[in-house]
């Protein structure tokens, strides 16, 4: 069954680059960033383990694990991540899954068998302390992904979960945000948005940053 938002990210124990690693207890209390790899010792892919290292202090400001996944084994992982802190100029501190026997690939629906029938796609999810999916981002193999993006995406979901709020497009940390059609009692919505909002249209209600 393929995986949709909202479900329950699947538990799996694997080995990786740092040691056995079983998924819902590592991650314990923190979101988590899991993304695919199509191999080992591709260029696109090392490009982007060496963003996604480089990021380590952004993500931990935002309780965010990395997590990054393979088909190829350990030893490949280990050979690969000195060739990525040597040319990327960083130190990889996550790990990535060696998914030998395509376990995790095949519970997250990693494999597209129209892009290859043995090499994952560019998947990238976001999961939640509560192990639920709340994003799914699928790359063509040759695409690398914009990590800028994830991390917005993070801020987004953070805030609405702690505001009950919705983001418009394009939003980044600190802009106007939208007051939910779910929430139609004036009451309610004065106590929670005391800096009041705009409503160019009775479905459009902006209201600044909640946490300004």
């Amino acid at each position: 069954m393929t995986l949709q938002l909202g479900d329950t990210a699947p538990d799996f124990e694997q080995d990786s680059s740092t040691g056995r690693l079983k998924f819902h207890e590592w991650a314990g209390d923190s979101w988590v960033v899991l993304f695919s790899h199509p191999a080992d010792f591709t260029p696109v892919c090392t490009t982007e383990l060496g963003l996604t290292a480089k990021l380590k202090d952004e993500f931990e400001k935002r309780n965010v694990k990395a997590l990054a996944l393979s088909v190829d084994p350990v030893d490949k992982h280990k050979s690969w991540i000195r060739d990525i802190e040597e040319t990327q100029n960083t130190v990889v501190g996550f790990p990535i899954v060696a998914d030998a026997d395509k376990t995790v690939a095949g519970l997250y629906d990693m494999i597209h068998p129209n892009q290859s029938e043995t090499t994952t796609v560019r998947s990238l999810f976001v999961i939640d302390p509560k192990k639920k999916v709340r994003l799914m981002i699928t790359y063509p193999m040759s695409t690398g992904r914009n990590f800028d993006e994830v991390l917005r995406v993070i801020d987004a979901l953070q805030l609405t979960d702690k505001y009950t709020v919705a983001t418009p497009g394009n939003w980044r940390r600190g802009d106007d945000v939208i007051i939910p059609l779910s929430l139609q009692d004036e009451a309610v919505i004065k106590q929670k948005f005391p800096k009041g909002y705009k409503a160019p249209k009775p479905y459009l209600r902006i209201t600044p940053h909640p946490g300004k």
